[in-house]
């Protein structure tokens, strides 16, 4: 266990030479899926295979000797008459299929799904994708997410990453779920998706020992058939989202709790749990910190073991089971556990109800062009300096400090407008998130410590 508020290896800040050659790999190859066309003059950076094993995984090339195999590089390459202007394609590339990927690798059909957003998408709709998907985070960390996921080979994390985009835009519509959020739905009368809410089935509150959020999720409400399928998946990304905005760096990973007190078969179902498998392994890479599953009766031993055999070794490593409340405080302060589950933190799941007119931002359209052409002007000199950082030399090391500055300033940019983008859910109502981005779980303490009782003695 890492000490809290220390960067974890493989982050932005603790980068060795060899990971950080790999980003840029990685930075320049997203680039040209985008694109994003290097400033005329700058030349190509080296290619160069990192040798070097860093942190238990080999930070190695991954491209493949056999040169009858197209390379990405052969995948994303366009062919251009001499002296012709270059046009943009109605879709990005239509080579997808001569990507090769070992079939065995490829457990969520990634590849499926990268041919499908290339040969569907232009470089503009995949590149709005992806800036889409940033949101408040480092640009840098999100690539990171899929690197390190895909143990530093650059071709498989594009495939994973850009699969990702297309599941968030044309599958899921991700923005929609955040866009239309609590006040949309309780407005459409949505019932699956606003009892799973009311009844707090599983609620964002509080830190572990490493600072991650936590979800805690009370299993004994899911009763299977009671909300249909999709909007057990809608409401699994909401709420995957959410605690995505709560990632204070340098935290970059949650906590899961699943309490299973009172549990019986009659709240087993497999699907919702593939599907939050799915969630973690395929589309929210490394999002994962830790996952407790608590009190889980003996009946649970043989679903555990079906549950077990779909779980990629790495996400399976981070589940502990404990049984009492000294076994959840090697993770969990004590103080910080709610009375619910044995603990001293004097806090209760209520929720309230979304207000008449706390979304009425979103209709702004005029404030939010305008402050989606600022961020649009900054992507586009972050990606000018990425392309000056991946060339190297003296302009590099310039541009380096440069995008981390502008990093810093899309991050600001995002909570100016997070406003315009995103329906207010209960964690904005009762003041857990804040309009900049920070989070505060123990307001209520304060007030607690703030009260004073008075007693007969006090009384002249």
């Amino acid at each position: 266990m890492s000490t809290p508020g220390s960067i974890a290896p493989g982050r932005p800040e603790t980068l060795t030479k060899e990971e950080e050659a790999k980003l840029k790999e990685f930075w320049n190859t997203a680039l040209k899926v985008f694109g994003v066309s290097a400033p005329e003059g700058s030349e190509s950076p080296s290619q160069a295979p990192a040798t070097a094993e860093e942190n238990g995984d080999p930070v190695t090339s991954h491209t493949s000797p056999d040169k009858k195999k197209k390379t990405l590089g052969r995948l994303l390459s366009r062919k251009e008459k001499t002296g012709a202007p270059r046009k943009e394609p109605p879709a990005a590339t239509d080579a997808g299929a001569d990507i090769a990927l070992d079939a065995s690798d490829d457990k969520y059909g990634h590849t499926k799904e990268f041919k499908a957003a290339l040969a569907s998408q232009t470089p503009s709709e995949l590149r709005d994708a992806f800036w889409s998907m940033v949101k408040c985070d480092n640009p840098d960390a999100l690539l990171l997410r899929f690197l390190r996921a895909r143990k530093w080979d650059v071709d498989k994390a594009l495939v994973m990453m850009v699969a990702t985009m297309n599941w968030r835009s044309k599958d899921m519509n991700v923005q929609t779920v955040v866009g239309k959020g609590e006040g949309g739905a309780a407005a459409e009368k949505d019932n699956d998706f606003m009892m799973q809410l009311r009844m707090g089935k599983c609620y964002l509150h509080g830190l572990d020992k490493e600072g991650r959020p936590i979800c805690f999720v009370r299993v004994r409400l899911h009763k299977q058939g009671e909300q249909s399928e999709e909007s057990l998946e809608r409401y699994t990304v909401y709420i995957m989202e959410t605690a995505r905005l709560m990632l204070q760096p340098p935290v970059d990973t949650a906590a899961v709790v699943f309490d299973m007190t009172g549990f019986s078969m009659a709240n087993m179902d497999y699907a919702p749990v593939k599907y939050l498998i799915k969630c973690f392994e395929a589309h929210y890479p490394e999002s994962l910190g830790i996952c407790l599953v608590h009190k889980a009766p003996w009946l649970f031993s043989s679903i555990w073991a079906v549950i077990k055999g779909w779980l990629d070794p790495v996400v399976a490593s981070k589940i502990h089971f404990t049984k009492t409340i000294e076994d959840m405080e090697a993770f969990i302060p004590k103080e910080n556990i709610p009375r619910e589950l044995g603990g001293s933190e004097d806090w209760t799941y209520t929720y309230v109800e979304p207000t008449p007119d706390e979304n009425v931002p979103l209709e702004d359209e005029a404030r939010k062009n305008t402050l989606q052409s600022a961020r649009g002007e900054l992507v586009r000199k972050y990606e000018s300096a990425t392309h000056a950082w991946i060339a190297g030399g003296e302009a590099g090391e310039i541009a380096a400090a440069e995008r981390k500055a502008i990093a810093r300033k899309l991050a600001t940019g995002y909570w100016e407008m997070d406003k315009n983008l995103r329906a207010r859910t209960v964690y904005d109502r009762t003041g857990v998130l804040l309009p900049n981005g920070q989070v505060d779980f123990y307001g209520h303490r304060k007030k607690n410590a703030g009260a004073v009782e008075t007693s007969e003695d006090d009384i002249d």
